[in-house]
């Protein structure tokens, strides 16, 4: 009884202080500006079950989508193990699925063992391309020591948790060959077994090691559940909300900012009735604030896997853009307004804004607009749409853009186009040739 109460007390405390971290991203996911995702259920549903349930963005390159698929396959499918010890833990009762579900038992935890097995061996993998490899798009100006950490204690304490698991069941085999206590005959070992054979037979001491691993293993669940929030790894929760309201429209198509539109067709037409404007009281963005909640949403759903910047033009010529660095930076600087509305109440200014105290004018400005990056996120974030907010404020706001910018707003402006060439010089190279 003492056990579990203790269990109890372990897994409520866990689910109430996850449930806290959600909120709080909730909260900051939120206070950015409203946007209308709620269109069409149906291709929502669809794009989600494409791209986040079956990853089909992650097949671009196959190694590591295998790879991956054996650890988001083992992490979905054994969670029904995991069902299963929570409530061993709870009622005192041990392996409580074998009876009802009969001969099927043994085919679900054989199923288990090689999944872990699978998850195991991925994530050595894993951790030889990040340490061992070092492949080059594990690395960049905003890959720090912490970023780089996160990865690995990921890794590591996946495969601790499916070490432990293999020992348990391992354990708990032997003991079912012995006819030891309550050990009944149920489940199918077709990787412990073979574990088994390295361990004492002394029946004691493997109660010992079944309940210490048993232990560690939900224990360790249950902390992992809770470092999710503060870390990359909260994407395998935020992928599926995140693919369900992403842009269902071309990728590349730019949205018109209500508020200019208005101003337009009023002067053109001044009968025009203007639309409701969702843009806050200025143009574009300067903080995290004037970005939209999906914006927000993204930045907490990124995976730092590096695909957007390795196919990033702009990067790969050696400019400081890197739309991983856009989509972290965002994140940084929204947990910082969270933190602070905690601690100093929603109206605090810190005097620090996204545009300049974290992304820099460079990195907007050498953007291309190709939207390589969109097309490469294996869960559908739009860096881009941040770095034309930024740039829109920066034009719109302040009257600043890069002089290259600046050339090609004056041509359009006296020559109606681009070039500095007047209109009726344009076709002279037709002339000449």
């Amino acid at each position: 009884m003492i056990a579990q109460i203790l269990f109890f007390l372990f897994t409520a405390a866990a689910i109430v202080l996850f449930s806290i971290n959600v909120r709080k991203i909730r909260r900051n996911i939120l206070l950015g500006r409203d946007e209308d995702r709620s269109d069409q259920p149906a291709e929502r549903f669809k794009t989600m079950l494409k791209v986040a349930f079956g990853q089909t963005k992650m097949t671009k390159r196959p190694v590591a989508a295998l790879l991956h698929f054996f650890v988001y396959a083992g992490f979905v499918i054994i969670n029904i193990e995991v069902l299963e010890i929570i409530i061993d833990g709870l009622f005192g009762t041990h392996r409580v699925f074998a009876q009802p579900l009969g001969p099927l038992y043994n085919i679900l935890i054989g199923s288990f063992e090689i999944l872990a097995f699978l998850v195991l061996a991925a994530c050595v993998v894993f951790l030889i391309r990040r340490n061992v490899l070092k492949l080059r798009r594990f690395s960049g100006n905003e890959m720090t020591s912490w970023p780089k950490t996160d990865a690995n204690y990921i890794l590591i304490i996946e495969i601790l948790l499916m070490s432990a698991f293999l020992k348990m069941n391992a354990a708990d085999y032997l003991l079912q060959q012995q006819g030891y206590g309550h050990y009944i005959q149920a489940g199918a070992f077709p990787i412990s077994q073979f574990i088994a054979v390295l361990m004492p037979q002394n029946p004691e001491y493997l109660v010992l090691i079944e309940r210490g691993c048993w232990w560690f293993h939900i224990i360790g669940i249950l902390a992992f559940l809770n470092y999710l929030p503060y870390s990359k790894h909260f994407h395998i929760i935020m992928a599926f909300p995140n693919t369900w309201y992403s842009k269902l429209e071309p990728k590349g198509q730019f949205g018109n900012m209500a508020s200019v539109t208005n101003e337009v067709k009023a002067m053109l037409d001044p009968s025009y009735k203007p639309l409701p404007v969702v843009e806050g009281g200025k143009f574009g963005a300067k903080d995290v604030q004037d970005l939209t909640w999906k914006n927000l949403m993204d930045a907490y759903t990124c995976t730092e896997c590096g695909r957007c910047t390795s196919v990033c033009p702009a990067n790969m010529t050696g400019k400081l853009l890197s739309p991983r660095k856009i989509m972290m930076d965002t994140r940084d600087r929204l947990t910082e307004v969270g933190n602070n509305i905690d601690k100093h109440g929603k109206d605090y200014q810190d005097g620090k804004s996204l545009l300049d105290n974290y992304i820099t004018r460079e990195e907007i400005w050498a953007c291309t607009t190709c939207n390589a990056c969109t097309e490469a996120c294996p869960v559908n974030i739009d860096p881009l749409n941040i770095i034309v907010e930024l740039r829109r404020f920066a034009v719109m706001e302040e009257a600043q853009a890069a002089a290259s910018v600046n050339n090609m707003f004056g041509n359009i402006e006296n020559n109606g186009a681009p070039w500095k060439y007047a209109p009726t010089d344009r076709f002279n190279w037709a002339n000449n040739s």
